[in-house]
């Protein structure tokens, strides 16, 4: 039997928080998640205890990946654009089994999406899952870089939430 030493493994799989920003930045407001990783990576320290990935629209193979690791995070966080019907720019956290079904889409593996893997990661494995969402704006037909202004305002807004929770801070954050 193959003996795994800590060391062996990539940071996102060692480290007690993983932080995941999804999204596909080649589509407009799509990318919030990739901007909120950016966006933290040049204004904080992060502490020694996360890693951080731009996980642009990888998530699934990460995700597959942490599903067979002997070794994982205690909590993942997902930072993602989502459509659920709010305010453009509108930060706030939802449960991996919330996740709208016109974004299971966007995640899939081999016909697995990702929300099932995010459920099996909670559920299963005990890994503490949470959402941060962003209530995205029309998302473009073709390929058009950029934040829309609502989104990108909400850009630091999320990087402060996010940064509270790593550093144990207790917030209220609304939930659907």
């Amino acid at each position: 039997m193959w003996e795994i030493e800590l060391s062996d493994l990539p940071d996102f799989c060692s480290k007690p928080t993983l932080v995941l920003g999804c999204g596909n930045v080649l589509f407009g407001d799509d990318g919030f998640g990739c901007a909120v990783i950016d966006y933290i990576e040049t204004h904080y320290v992060v502490p020694e205890t996360a890693c951080l990935l731009d996980a642009g629209t990888s998530v699934r193979k990460l995700l597959f990946t942490l599903c067979l690791s002997p070794i994982r995070p205690a909590r993942l966080l997902i930072l993602d654009a989502i459509d659920a019907g709010r305010t453009p720019g509108e930060i706030f956290e939802i449960d991996p089994a919330e996740i709208p079904v016109v974004k299971l889409d966007d995640f899939s593996l081999h016909q697995l999406p990702t929300s099932n893997m995010l459920r099996e990661l909670q559920e299963s494995c005990g890994v503490e899952v949470r959402v941060l969402a962003c209530q995205t704006g029309p998302l473009p037909e073709e390929i058009s870089p950029g934040l829309s202004p609502a989104i990108k305002d909400a850009v630091p807004q999320a990087a402060e939430c996010l940064m509270r929770k790593l550093r144990g801070t207790v917030e209220v954050v609304a939930t659907t």
